[in-house]
C-alpha cells in the first residue's frame, strides 16, 4: 500500500510540475507575443510607404504563427512528443482537412485580397448586400463599419469569390437623378430650372458637364434625367441639396411633380 502511495505521489509531483511549467510557458509566451507584436507594429508604422492593408494582414499572420509556436512549446513542456502529435494529425489528416476547409479557404481568400487589392483599409465598399468602410483585413476575415456604425465581419473566402463594388477608387462619381413633371408642364422651363439649380450647387463639378434631358414618357409623368458629377466625398451632400432645391424651384415655378394616378371609367349598361 505504501508502495502505491509513493508511486502516486511521485507521479503527481512529476506531472504536476510539468503542468505548472507548461502554464508558466504559456503565460510568459503570451507576454512575449504581445511584446513582439508591439515592436513589429512599430516597425511597420515606421514604413510610411507601406499600405495599412498590408500592415494589418502581416500583424494578424505573425500573431497566428507565434500562437502556433507557443502551443507546440506548451505540448512539448507537458511531455507530449511532437513526433507523436504530428503522426496523430497525419492519421487524422482527412478529418482535420475537412474541419479546417473553411478556414483554409478564408486564409487563401485573404492572400488573394492582399495580392490583387480589390480594396484597402479605409475604402467604402459594397459586397453581398452590405455597404461599409473597411476597418481591418485579417488572416481569416475582414471587418466593415456600416453607415449606422454596425461592425460586420465577413470571411475572406466569401469576399474573394464575390462581386465587390469599391466606391473609393475613383475620385469622382456620377449622380443620377430623375425628376417627373406633368404632361401639361413646359419641358424647356423645367430643364432651365434644373440647369439653374445645378449651377447654384458649388460642389457639383463642371467637368464632365451636367446632362439634363427627357429620359422617358412615364405612365403619369415626363421623367427628366439630371446627371451630374461630384467628388466622392460630396456624393451624399450633393444628393440632399439637389433634391431640396429642385423641389423648391419647381414649386416656385408652378411645375407639377405628379404622383401615379389612374382614370377610372364607369359604364352603365342598360339591361
Amino acid at each position: 500500500m505504501e508502495q502505491y502511495s509513493e508511486q502516486f505521489l511521485e507521479l503527481t509531483i512529476r506531472f504536476g510540475g510539468r503542468v505548472l511549467a507548461a502554464l508558466a510557458v504559456y503565460v510568459v509566451g503570451r507576454m512575449l507575443i504581445s511584446l513582439i507584436l508591439k515592436f513589429f507594429r512599430r516597425g511597420l508604422d515606421m514604413r510610411e510607404h507601406l499600405d495599412p492593408t498590408v500592415k494589418t494582414f502581416f500583424v494578424s499572420l505573425v500573431r497566428t504563427l507565434l500562437t502556433i509556436v507557443l502551443l507546440l512549446s506548451v505540448f512539448q513542456t507537458l511531455g507530449l512528443a511532437l513526433t507523436s502529435f504530428v503522426a496523430i494529425l497525419g492519421a487524422a489528416g482527412l478529418a482535420v482537412g475537412l474541419a479546417f476547409q473553411g478556414s483554409l479557404s478564408n486564409f487563401a481568400g485573404g492572400v488573394l485580397i492582399l495580392i490583387f487589392r480589390p480594396f484597402n483599409v479605409g475604402d467604402f465598399i459594397e459586397v453581398n448586400g452590405v455597404m461599409g468602410s473597411v476597418i481591418e483585413i485579417r488572416v481569416l476575415y475582414t471587418a466593415l463599419n456600416t453607415f449606422d456604425n454596425k461592425r460586420v465581419v465577413m470571411p475572406n473566402g466569401s469576399l474573394a469569390n464575390s462581386t465587390v463594388t469599391n466606391f473609393s477608387v475613383n475620385p469622382t462619381r456620377r449622380l443620377d437623378m430623375v425628376y417627373g413633371i406633368s404632361y401639361t408642364d413646359n419641358i424647356d422651363t423645367a430643364k432651365e430650372i434644373l440647369t439653374k439649380v445645378v449651377e447654384e450647387i458649388d460642389i457639383i463639378e463642371n467637368e464632365p458637364a451636367p446632362l439634363i434631358g427627357v429620359l422617358e414618357h412615364g405612365d403619369s409623368s415626363i421623367n427628366l434625367a439630371c446627371r451630374v458629377w461630384v467628388k466622392r466625398e460630396n456624393f451624399l451632400s450633393a444628393t440632399l441639396r439637389l433634391n431640396e432645391l429642385v423641389k423648391k424651384a419647381f414649386d416656385e415655378a408652378k411645375i407639377t411633380i405628379p404622383f401615379p394616378q389612374r382614370d377610372v371609367h364607369v359604364y352603365n349598361h342598360e339591361s
